[in-house]
């Protein structure tokens, strides 16, 4: 364990765009020493043998250059020194990615059988950085099963539901901040280089946190992280696929070259007044702060100086137009709230059309078109059924519909 008057100690799994690029600024910012775990050889030895990097936060007003210190690496393969630093930190936070979350399981149930050993030590709490609602829940139970099974060196120590819930928190956190990728020359460069915009609120379930209160900049605890979860999915993730997709149709480079298409801006602010009432409806947010909530993601999205790609937001077109993610999911919940998504269809209509032919997933997407047909990607990819109101709102028109 580390002195009383050290720095209290930050885990991240994952040192990528979200971790290095958001939790280790916050972290910083909050007075705690940074350990990143990563499977990265030269980004972890880079981080160790420096102890620092920098930050880019880039506006159209220019570049804050924001230094980060007091941070190390692990490599994530060395199973006995995450552990040995889990067992010893004052938060913990995940970004790895949901396909990752197991195997970062085994060294972070570890870190907590160590933990138990210390006479004294308070709850920890495990913040979730993922793309997945349900994280904590998800993370909690991978962690539980393990340390069932777990014998630490020379004791075993086991825990009732209730001990282990009271003990280790799992909080859900819902990440804004947008982090474009760095491009392969400056990343061969320099691994440790990173760009983001300054955006830094970090809304969590406060239910979920374990022991006094976390003290971390831009920490926002809510009630109900459902609500901020499904706000996130239906404005943000719903709102930024809407600019690509047309903005791809219209033939745009950028995000914020698409945002000056009056065209394609008319169709995202149409879009964001759909899903921000049907939100307002279902979960109670208030009209204005929703209104607000919008105006400031818009404003974020003409951000030149992030040089955004339109084809990177639109990746993937299978996975988004999935039937709980941000296109169906957001036109399903317009038509359950009693609000006519007409401009969220657009946008479904331009995502079925996207044939960028460099992602796989959109090639994929368009051999299904011309072997299965519109009603069978709805079907298959969408998951709607015919009886369905957005079923029958998309099958009766081409996927390529004008904007």
């Amino acid at each position: 364990m580390s002195s009383p008057n050290a720095k209290p100690v930050a885990v991240q799994f994952g040192a990528g765009n979200i971790g290095r690029g958001f939790m280790g600024e916050l972290f910083w910012a909050s007075g705690y020493r940074t350990v990143f775990v990563d499977v990265d050889r030269p980004l972890v030895e880079a981080l160790r043998s420096r102890g620092c990097y920098e930050i880019h936060h880039i506006t159209n007003e220019g570049d804050q250059v924001i230094a980060i210190a007091d941070v190390s690496g692990i490599d994530a393969r060395d199973a006995a020194a995450v552990a040995e630093a889990v067992a010893g930190a004052s938060l913990v936070c995940t970004a790895v990615g949901v396909r990752a979350l197991k195997a970062v399981t085994p060294a972070l149930a570890e870190g907590m059988a160590r933990r138990l050993l210390y006479p004294g030590t308070v709850p920890l709490n495990v913040i979730t950085c993922e793309n997945l609602v349900g994280a904590g829940a998800f993370i909690r139970e991978l962690v539980r099963a393990e340390l069932e099974n777990r014998v630490t060196v020379g004791h075993r120590r086991s825990l009732s539901q209730r001990e282990f819930d009271a003990r280790f928190g799992f909080v859900e956190a819902v990440v804004s901040r947008m982090v474009p990728i760095v491009p392969d020359e400056i990343r061969r460069r320099d691994p440790l280089w990173i760009a983001c915009e300054p955006y830094a609120r970090l809304p969590v379930d406060g239910k979920a946190i374990r022991g006094p209160a976390l003290r971390l900049h831009g920490l926002e605890p809510v009630e109900d992280i459902v609500a901020y979860q499904r706000r996130k999915l239906a404005s943000h993730n719903m709102s930024h696929a809407v600019c690509a997709y047309l903005g791809y149709k219209a033939g745009h480079e950028f995000i914020w070259q698409a945002m000056e298409d009056p065209q394609v801006e008319g169709v995202v602010r149409g879009a964001m007044d759909e899903t921000g009432r049907a939100l307002s409806l279902r979960f109670g947010f208030d009209a204005a702060e929703e209104a607000a909530y919008e105006h400031d993601l818009r404003q974020r999205y003409r951000n030149r100086a992030l040089s955004d790609q339109v084809r990177r937001v639109a990746a993937d077109p299978l996975r988004k137009l999935g039937p709980e993610d941000r296109l169906i999911g957001s036109a399903r919940l317009c038509l359950q709230e009693g609000v006519e998504p007409t401009n969220v269809i657009r946008a479904i209509r331009a995502a079925l059309a996207y044939d960028n032919p460099a992602d796989p997933t959109a090639v994929t997407l368009q051999d299904m078109l011309r072997t299965a047909g519109l009603p069978g990607v709805l079907r298959e990819v969408c998951g709607l059924v015919e009886t369905e109101p957005l079923y029958m709102r998309l099958a009766d028109q081409s996927p390529g519909g004008d904007p």
